[in-house]
């Protein structure tokens, strides 16, 4: 799925449907981007702000859903915003005009509660794209998470675009932050200018 930085959170919703529809028994979802082969180290726009990685998530039926309705779509007439120069073959972007766009979105963020059947006040943890610290910062306090652990991964990892999501959720279960059966929404926006979010009930860490 290329679908750059909201592309874990559409495959995790295809992988929800395939084993929901009875096509899959099990999916392997993969989110993984190497940034360093599209930077130019002398763009302050973005060479700083982008890293390389991977994370994976495995899904498997099981007798209560755990996976909610995603909210997925883009807005194609502003793709330019962040794109991979076609002369150049470097990513470039428009930093200030992406800012303003991913901080306006808390409306989706409450869609996404609501196909669920939740509120904000019923979430444990929230996971959005790691763009940078001030875009979860800001989306934070617009909604009001006050009791509401955030994920700040993008200050160790950078941001790794489709792998934002699977590294942040994967140190905060290890760092013990998000408990067993926590509502935690996810939600990747980005390049495209694409996005996709839907909330997830974490299932027991095993041990051993």
């Amino acid at each position: 799925m290329n679908t750059a930085c909201a592309g874990f959170c559409y495959s995790l919703g295809i992988a929800d449907a395939m084993i929901r529809s009875g096509t899959s028994q099990g999916v392997l979802v993969v989110g993984a981007d190497k940034a360093s082969a599209w930077l130019d180290w002398d763009d302050r726009s973005t060479g700083i702000l982008f890293g390389d990685g991977a994370g994976a998530m495995v899904v498997l039926p099981h007798e209560h859903r755990a996976i909610g309705p995603v909210l997925w779509g883009s807005v194609g007439e502003q793709a330019d915003l962040i794109a991979i120069d076609p002369d150049e073959r470097v990513l470039r972007q428009n930093g200030r005009a992406v800012f303003r766009w991913a901080t306006g979105l808390g409306g989706m963020v409450r869609e996404i509660c609501a196909r669920s059947d939740l509120t904000v006040a019923d979430l444990a943890g929230f996971v959005p794209h790691q763009a940078n610290l001030r875009i979860v910062d800001a989306l934070v306090r617009q909604l009001g998470m006050t009791d509401v652990v955030a994920a700040t991964d993008v200050v160790e990892a950078g941001n790794t675009i489709a792998a934002t999501i699977p590294l942040a959720l994967s140190r905060m279960r290890a760092h013990g932050e998000l408990t067993d059966g926590g509502n935690v929404l996810l939600f990747g926006f980005g390049a495209g200018l694409s996005y996709a979010g839907q909330v997830v009930t974490l299932p027991p860490v095993r041990r051993g």
